[in-house]
């Protein structure tokens, strides 16, 4: 029965927010196309917002976020179980600039968005030359008063997971010079990867203490990594 349930509150999600993503879809293409930068961003938000609101309202999932975000730009470092938190971003971190994989940003018609938005190139295999091409893009956004976030372990982990830090993030800690936010993620187990149920329950945000910059690499890293694996045990 419980399969049941969630199958048809699943397909009602499904049709409300992919069908809504259509509509918006095509607002954003031409709010990008007269070059109106607020108001896209704009509706980055409400794009995020709406499927926060068709998780709670067709799948049953609500949003617990335990502590205080920072309005301030930091870069932001997160658990990532499923897609639901990508998708949250906006929404929840205001607007943040996101650090994603290349391959990204190469889908058709949706990577312009992306680019317009503030999606961040990763290209893991380019070294050297991405981490300073990165470096330079999140410097700039910084300082144009937007956060950067990231998922430091690369990709999305099954719940309790806990795989050590990429590279990437002691490059980025290194190079900007700013206080990190890590927040812990459970979103997993409601959210199976690859599948199409989606379960009722709590999506929870576990926001950690501030990491100060100018630590040592690995403890820099060994704070953070306990910080978004805080939530790792059963719910």
């Amino acid at each position: 029965m419980r399969n049941f349930i969630a199958h048809i509150r699943s397909a009602a999600f499904f049709v409300a927010f992919y069908g809504g993503t259509v509509v918006m879809l095509a607002v954003a293409f031409l709010i990008m196309w007269l070059r109106l930068r607020r108001p896209f961003i704009g509706i980055a938000i409400a794009w995020s917002r709406y499927h926060r609101f068709c998780a709670r309202w067709f799948a049953g999932q609500r949003v617990v976020v335990e502590g205080k975000l920072p309005k301030h730009p930091v870069l932001f470092v997160l658990k990532h179980e499923s897609m639901f938190e990508t998708l949250d971003l906006p929404s929840l971190l205001s607007a943040p600039t996101i650090a994603a994989k290349r391959e990204l940003l190469e889908i058709p018609a949706w990577g312009r968005l992306a680019r317009a938005y503030g999606l961040l190139p990763v290209d893991r295999e380019a070294g050297a030359s991405a981490l300073r091409e990165l470096r330079r893009n999140a410097l700039a956004s910084l300082a144009a008063g937007r956060s950067l976030a990231l998922f430091p372990e690369g990709t999305r982990v099954e719940h309790g997971d806990a795989p050590p830090l990429k590279s990437g993030f002691a490059g980025l800690y290194s190079a900007l010079d700013v206080p990190v936010i890590p927040i812990a993620v459970v979103s997993g187990d409601l959210n199976p990867r690859g599948g199409f149920l989606r379960y009722p329950g709590v999506v929870r945000y576990r926001v950690g203490e501030t990491v100060p910059p100018g630590l040592r690499r690995k403890e820099a890293e060994a704070r953070v990594h306990a910080a978004i694996n805080a939530l790792n045990g059963p719910r």
